[in-house]
């Protein structure tokens, strides 16, 4: 029996089979779609026609269930967007990534998942990357592990076909902790890779987005893998976008000269993505503290310095948005006039991160702080000098050499020698870091500058002189820089060599290639007379002619050239060329001629002729030129050339004296002007090397003289410490006087008060030993007085002086005797007992009277037997106790004048 055949379904429209239920009628579509794509000549072609206006088509190809016919309309996808161009792209791609990802790459088949790379690939090459890494993103976070792998697969083939400078990195690298932190194996393997491959393209600068996020366990792998990526050299992009492709077309049509030059700038410029390109910027001014400017202002320099380090704190991010900073840049600008170094260094580092941080927006504000900064160089300490440094090194990155020559020059004559050396070192740096190759006009002043620093008198600001000649050099060529070496010794063109070769820059003169002369047509009349033409090119090259005169006036000119059947017609055709030219006579033709060919070219165009050079020209002219005539020219020729040799060479050689005489007579005097010129310019470089010389000393001695004042300042500020401390002294010393005076009028009140008693008593006891008053004797200060009650009474008086506050706490002087314990010496032994009679018969209430008369008898009784001796020792008791007294207040200072 015979099989039956299938349905051919061949005849039904591509969009009806793409839809069809049976496979393999869909699979036969898409293979058919495939080839019908492929014959297009171009993407405006009916077949791409259905596809564009239902892209759903594709959709359904892509996410074909039967694994064989998916694989063909993968392959149908790849042919239609190769040739469909940019819009198959756009209209398609919103609804075939997602099928992609999900049934193409992550197919059993490698056939499957190669073609739905290279369909992810073709989306990118035909528009942009944007759109794709956005489909591509939302799957990261599949339920399904092996999408997850498969996707990031994809991506990590993507970076490396087209690099970051063509896919933005920043989203895919905020996505990568998340991945790491996956509980697949599988996908932190692919993770592993896709980052292996950003930092074969990012380096160091993709670790600012998303490394802190990572464990350090997994840090130290990635740093192990990093570092066999570092040997590789730098990754180039393999695959072109179609914009791409068509300007490489274009270029390649202009030549291959062009091609080479754009092949160098792109080895010379690798891409080089750095920090500030991933980072987000960062709103610094919101952040800002709100009394910056009023600490700024604060009079306490610590004040100052802690808002600066605030706001350093904040200021410190790889990317910061562009705002209104005027009014900070003000305050760092008037911040480096800071008396304290502390506060300059710390506003330097401020610039330096705010420069770092806007890039090209901080170029409006460059004028502000760059002289203020260079200003401020003077310091010599190195912790300053470098903040400083780093501040202008960020300032020019911002900007360009061209918009800092003029501060950097203007600095460079600076009288302080710290600031011309510290600004020299800036300048080198612009140099080696700038990308664009200075003008013209600014190679001038800038070698200006550095031929005037060879002649200082440091060592180090000559050596920076030199190198600034030779990183010059290094940029603009040995071609450009050999006029501005010329007046420099050897030994300073060799220091400039050497800084030539040692100096790495990042910008190259690249000079225009010179197009060649044009061609001049050669007229028809030079193919039959080649003399003619001699002699006008050596016209041309000895004097400048005003045009190509037409034929009949080149006809006389020419006619010596050509053999004449008589030499009474060669000789006025001699005579008759130059007024044809504009000129006057021949010897005056000659010496203008002779004039502007310049001294050292003495032969005229007139002998050329006659040389051997043009005589075989001119005889091989005839066999060419007259054909047939054979010999019956060349003796009539003959005696042409001779009268030519023959009356040429007189008047010639009386010319060629006279005009030697005069060109030696130039010579002279330029040889003169020459050397006078020498001797001015040495005179003047003396007085320049003199100015110099006095500028530096004039440097030293205001240095010198900063250095006394500031000495003088700080004397001053001694002498106002000292002051204050002396008025501080005076006052304790008058407070202590005032209580010295409060304690002397204590103690004269207290000498006041016990002085009376003491002389009623010694009075009462001379009276007592005279018996003349009995009554008197029976006073009681008689019966405490004696040479106990005496010593006590001094005892407590210098007590008193040694410590004032005994009178407080013991009570007033008048009571010390009745405390007394010890019993001293008496004055004699009656005295001791009328005290005790004395006591008794104050004692007897009674008897009082009586015994106290009792008592006087008694002590007339002992007295009477010495009373001269009695009166000596009162007298001597009395003038003791007055002395001592005097002697007191002769020392508390309140003896009175008699």
């Amino acid at each position: 029996m015979a099989e039956p055949q299938e349905e051919d379904f061949s005849s039904l429209p591509l969009p009806d089979r793409f839809a069809h239920k049976n496979w393999k009628v869909r699979k036969q579509g898409y293979e058919d779609a495939a080839k019908e794509f492929e014959k297009t000549p171009d993407e405006s072609h009916p077949a791409f026609r259905p596809f564009l206006q239902d892209p759903g088509l594709f959709k359904g190809a892509v996410a074909d269930s039967n694994v064989a016919a998916q694989q063909e309309g993968i392959s149908a996808l790849c042919a239609f967007l190769k040739y469909g161009g940019t819009q198959a792209c756009t209209r398609t791609r919103n609804s075939t990534i997602s099928p992609i990802v999900e049934k193409g790459l992550s197919s059993t088949r490698a056939a499957t998942k190669q073609s739905a790379l290279e369909a992810l690939l073709l989306y990118i090459e035909l528009d942009k990357a944007d759109p794709i890494i956005e489909e591509l993103l939302p799957h990261l976070a599949h339920k399904q592990p092996k999408i997850i792998a498969a996707t990031l697969s994809a991506v990590t083939a993507m970076y490396h076909a087209y690099g970051v400078k063509i896919i933005d990195p920043k989203p895919v690298l905020k996505a990568l902790p998340k991945m790491f932190g996956h509980a697949d194996k599988n996908v932190r393997a692919e993770a592993t890779n896709l980052v292996v491959e950003l930092y074969k393209w990012l380096r160091e600068a993709m670790k600012t987005l998303f490394w802190n996020d990572l464990k350090p366990v997994q840090q130290q792998d990635l740093e192990k893998l990093f570092e066999g990526v570092k040997q590789e050299p730098s990754p180039q992009q393999e695959r072109l976008l179609r914009s791409q492709q068509a300007a490489a077309a274009v270029s390649a049509a202009g030549g291959a000269e062009d091609d080479g030059m754009a092949e160098e700038e792109d080895e010379e410029a690798p891409a080089e993505v750095e920090a500030f390109d991933l980072a987000e910027p960062v709103d610094v001014l919101s952040k800002a503290p709100k009394d910056l400017h009023e600490k700024l202002a604060s009079t306490k320099w610590k004040d100052r310095k802690d808002a600066l380090d605030a706001f350093f704190e904040m200021a410190n991010v790889d990317r910061i948005k562009d705002g209104p900073y005027d009014e900070i840049i003000a305050a760092l600008a008037k911040c480096m006039k800071d008396a304290n170094i502390a506060v300059v260094t710390v506003a330097a580092n401020c610039i330096d991160v705010l420069a770092k941080g806007l890039r090209k927006s901080f170029a409006k504000y460059r004028s502000r702080v760059m002289a203020p900064i260079l200003e401020r160089l003077k310091e010599k300490k190195q912790s300053v000098a470098d903040a400083l440094g780093h501040a202008l090194d960020s300032i020019f990155a911002s900007t360009s050499l061209t918009d800092c020559l003029e501060d950097i020059l203007e600095f460079l004559k600076h009288k302080n020698p710290q600031v011309k050396l510290e600004t020299l070192k800036f300048l080198i740096r612009c140099l080696k870091n700038t990308r664009e190759v200075p003008s013209n006009p600014e190679v001038k002043s800038i070698a200006d500058a550095a031929t005037k620093l060879l002649t200082e008198s440091t060592e180090v600001t000559r050596s920076g002189g030199a190198e600034i000649l030779g990183t010059l050099m290094k940029i603009m060529g040995e071609r450009v820089m050999n006029p501005y070496l010329d007046g420099l010794d050897d030994i300073r063109k060799t220091k400039v060599k050497e800084y030539f070769e040692a100096a790495e820059v990042k910008a190259k003169n690249k000079p225009k290639p010179v197009a060649p002369p044009p061609k001049a047509a050669a007229p028809a009349p030079k193919k039959v007379f080649g003399q003619k033409a001699v002699v006008k090119a050596a016209a041309s090259a000895k004097k400048p002619a005003p045009r190509a005169s037409t034929p009949q006036a080149e006809e006389p000119a020419s006619a010596p050239l050509q053999p004449r059947p008589t030499t009474g017609r060669s000789i006025p055709s001699k005579l008759s060329g130059p007024p044809k030219s504009g000129l006057a006579p021949p010897s005056g033709g000659l010496k203008l001629q002779k004039r502007l060919a310049g001294p050292g070219t003495i032969p005229s165009p007139k002998r050329n002729i006659s040389s051997p050079t043009y005589d075989d020209e001119a005889a091989a002219a005839p066999k060419s030129g007259l054909g047939g005539r054979g010999l019956a020219g060349r003796p009539l020729g003959k005696p042409a050339s001779a009268a030519l040799e023959s009356s040429a060479p007189a008047p010639a050689a009386g010319m060629t004296a006279a005009e030697r005489a005069e060109l030696e007579d130039l010579r002279a005097e330029k040889e003169r002007l020459q050397r006078t010129t020498e001797d001015l310019r040495h005179e003047k470089s003396k007085l320049i090397s003199q100015i110099h010389e006095l500028q530096n000393q004039n440097a030293q001695l205001i240095e010198d003289h900063t250095r006394d004042v500031l000495s003088i300042k700080a004397k001053e500020t001694q002498l106002v410490r000292a002051r204050s401390d002396a008025e501080t002294a005076e006052q304790t010393v008058q407070k202590q006087q005032r209580e010295m005076e409060r304690l002397k009028r204590e103690l004269s009140r207290a000498v006041r008060a016990s002085s009376p008693s003491l002389v009623t008593d010694v009075s009462e006891q001379i009276y007592r030993d005279a018996g003349v008053n009995g009554s008197a004797m029976h006073h009681p200060g008689v019966e405490r007085y004696n040479s106990h009650n005496r010593e006590t009474g001094y005892q407590r008086a210098r007590s008193y002086m040694n410590s004032p506050s005994e009178e407080k706490e013991n009570g007033s002087l008048d009571a010390a005797p009745i405390k007394t314990v010890q019993s001293p010496p008496s004055l004699s032994r009656e005295h001791s007992a009328a005290a005790r009679t004395g006591g008794s018969g104050r004692e007897t209430p009674t008897g009082g009277t009586g015994a106290r008369r009792e008592g006087e008898t008694g002590v007339g009784a002992g007295n009477n037997g010495e009373p001269i001796e009695s009166w000596k020792r009162a007298a001597e008791v009395t003038s003791q106790l007055k002395a001592r007294i005097e002697m007191m207040k002769a020392r508390q200072g309140l003896s009175r004048p008699h």
